[in-house]
């Protein structure tokens, strides 16, 4: 079982020992989980403290550190150097890859995230049939920004005509922010564990962003995060508490229905990393296989699920 942990009380302090993550406050143990199981570590906190064989046992396993400012945005992670056999070969291939090929992988994944878009509407009972329509109308490498028409469309149906995506801004925004952290985390796992740098991204380049692939990758899977923080704020929640944690922390391990079946969110996100990674090899951006959304109803059921009955005010 892949676990998020996630510290938000300060002055904790995170250890290693024997094949256990140790959280303690003082000299008191409060909580440990096995390291196989941790997923990611996202701190929050003031004041926390770690040993250094806590970090190099979570890069062994592809585990990020993740630490998030107030917002709960993430400002810097620790990634493992050495996550898969063939990584130099598969950095080096990342990184000669030529614009023609990551316009053509850009323009899978905003057409992949429009769709998801739209059956996330659709989910929630509104029309969305233009959805469909502007994903065939995204070009290689997006010149038009549909994305962005997609967007002015897509926040206002489903979160009401008065919200504005903002980072800096409490309440939902807050939520969708801690909900991209946890999705942007395992998408980064995925990613290095496939052979890939997560820095280097196909769209996003910004010299300071340790996310920039993973930024990337994570557009289909934000409409994901989208409907858990809709069903929190439907259930009353307004700010990004232990239960709406658990709530973002929980997607990771959903069932998705897919064309081969049941497959859980994470196992989702390593087939996309690995197909990526066969793109860049191959020059192909065909090789990219990225999540389609399952029907209105299924979709539905799955929002649903993920929200715990704890999670309001």
């Amino acid at each position: 079982m892949e676990r998020v942990v996630d510290i938000a009380i300060d002055g904790r302090h995170l250890s290693a020992y024997r094949g256990f993550l140790v959280v303690c406050e003082g000299r008191a143990e409060v909580g440990r989980v096995p390291l196989d199981d941790v997923a990611a570590v996202i701190v929050h906190a003031h004041g926390v403290t770690w040993t250094t064989n806590l970090i190099a046992a979570l890069a062994e396993r592809g585990a990020p550190l993740v630490l998030c400012g107030a917002n709960h945005a993430p400002v810097a992670v620790c990634l493992p150097l050495d996550g898969h056999h063939g990584q130099n070969a598969r950095i080096r291939a990342q990184w000669d890859a030529g614009k023609p090929l990551a316009k053509q992988l850009w323009r899978e994944v905003v057409m992949a995230k429009i769709r998801w878009q739209g059956a996330a509407l659709a989910a929630r009972g509104t029309e969305a049939g233009a959805f469909e329509l502007m994903a065939r109308r995204v070009r290689s490498g997006d010149p038009d920004n549909v994305e962005a028409q997609a967007a002015r469309r897509y926040w206002p149906a489903l979160m009401g005509a008065d919200f504005r995506r903002d980072r800096s801004l409490p309440g939902a925004n807050s939520l969708l922010n801690y909900g991209y952290t946890v999705m942007r985390a395992l998408l980064a796992r995925s990613l290095v564990a496939s052979g890939l740098h997560p820095s280097i991204g196909v769209h996003h380049a910004n010299r300071g962003n340790a996310f920039a692939l993973a930024d990337d990758m994570i557009e289909p899977f934000r409409p994901l995060v989208d409907l858990v923080a809709v069903a929190l704020v439907a259930g009353g929640a307004t700010d990004v508490t232990p239960e709406t944690k658990r709530a973002f922390a929980g997607l990771i391990a959903l069932d998705l229905p897919g064309e081969a079946g049941l497959t859980t969110v994470t196992v989702a996100a390593q087939r996309a990393a690995q197909s990526l990674a066969r793109a860049f090899e191959t020059g192909r951006a065909a090789e990219l296989a990225l999540p389609r959304p399952p029907s209105p109803l299924e979709l539905a059921r799955l929002g649903a699920a993920a929200v715990p009955a704890d999670a309001g005010p």
